[in-house]
């Protein structure tokens, strides 16, 4: 399905219209403390007539045939474009983890870094996060690295993601 401008979207969000909509796909996920796996993702960014867009993440791990086996992560935030090509990304997880992303935007691209994270005291250690989202040919695609429990910054987890209806 090719995308389409919403006529009610506020100009501010042209940088980011291409990521509007409902999407689903697998990825790979990964880390030095984790066994690498499969998972399936559903995401929904919609905008209600204001100058950000709504976010919606949730994903499970896969088994070797493709079905779902459990819940994985869940996400829930704010894309908030600002002058200059500029972008912030605000993001919620229920396992005690708050997120602020900065970075820039440019044509069918959105690079962040994590400037802070917040963590409850019973989260597990997460320090970092760089994510990098692309719509290539139709889909959305991303990867994301991360410091964590200890780790370095790096490759943590990718995926593509096709639009649904």
């Amino acid at each position: 399905m090719p995308f389409h401008l919403d006529t009610d979207m506020p100009r501010e969000l042209a940088p980011l219209a291409w990521m509007i909509g409902r999407w689903q796909g697998v990825g790979v996920v990964g880390y030095p403390t984790i066994e690498s796996a499969n998972f399936g993702q559903e995401l929904s960014v919609t905008h209600d007539g204001r100058p950000f867009l709504h976010w919606h993440s949730r994903t499970w791990l896969l088994d070797e045939e493709g079905n779902q086996v459990r819940p994985l992560a869940t996400e829930v935030g704010f894309w908030r474009p600002l002058p200059g090509d500029e972008v912030e990304l605000l993001l919620a997880h229920p396992t005690g983890i708050i997120e602020m992303y900065y970075g820039t935007t440019s044509p069918a691209k959105v690079e962040v870094k994590t400037d802070s994270v917040v963590r409850s005291p019973h989260a597990k250690e997460y320090n970092a996060g760089h994510r990098l989202y692309g719509y290539v040919e139709g889909k959305l695609m991303y990867a994301m690295d991360m410091a964590a429990v200890g780790q370095p910054l790096q490759s943590h987890l990718s995926a593509e993601l096709k639009r649904v209806e």
